[in-house]
């Protein structure tokens, strides 16, 4: 029996792999998207909740007011913070990811109501969280660890060094692929890229068609 909710496809890479490329290109296509990370993000500055739980386990100093008046918050201070502690990453995920999945159940619903065809979710940690089991498909962006680190640097996300650390507390990259349920090679140029995305959207609108009643 087919559902009347979009083909959900959940698309996860390492750092610096190009997932984030992947899914603007699937947003090209016509696909919906729900970014993870940007929501996480969103919530560190506008949730009370989430605010006073990220003070109390990185200090009231993380945050401070810019000159507009608006919160801020010391992403740097607290990317080292976790990616050099476990326990206090494991900590920051309880407190935001399950807002995090309530914000992605109410996109669900949007786009249901919006008769969207394939939903994607962006997401770092897709299934270190236990979340690829909400999902028809597994997309997994796999590159060669030189190259991301390189993009990586080149983005501003850190030097060489912090890069390889953060990459270091990941899920290793062959893990994620043998979990995966379709892989995305980006070692080659932005244009190889878009057309093997092409070809995995059109492979997710054949399995969307069997799955889902959106059409």
């Amino acid at each position: 029996m087919k559902r009347n909710y979009p083909f959900l496809v959940g698309v996860t890479g390492g750092l610096g792999s190009g997932k984030s490329t992947v899914c603007s290109f699937l947003v090209e296509m016509g696909c919906g998207l729900f970014e993870a990370d940007r929501v996480a993000k969103e919530l560190q500055l506008h949730d009370p909740e989430v605010i006073e739980g990220v003070k109390s386990l990185f200090g009231e100093d993380v945050y401070s007011f810019d000159l507009s008046g608006s919160l801020v918050l010391d992403r740097k201070k607290i990317s080292a913070a976790v990616f050099s502690s476990t326990e206090k990453l494991a900590a920051l995920n309880r407190l935001i990811h399950p807002k995090v999945g309530d914000a992605f159940r109410q996109a669900v619903l949007d786009a249901e109501k919006l008769k969207t065809r394939i939903l994607v979710k962006e997401a770092a940690i897709l299934f270190e969280s236990g979340g690829s089991r909400l999902f028809d498909v597994v997309v997994v962006v796999a590159a060669d660890m030189e190259q991301r680190i390189e993009r990586a640097v080149q983005k501003g996300m850190g030097t060489r060094e912090e890069i390889m650390q953060r990459i270091a507390m990941q899920w290793p990259q062959e893990k994620l692929i043998e979990k995966a349920d379709y892989v995305l090679l980006n070692e080659g140029s932005l244009e190889q890229l878009k057309k093997e995305t092409e070809a995995l959207h059109v492979k997710l609108l054949a399995r969307a068609s069997l799955t889902c009643d959106c059409f």
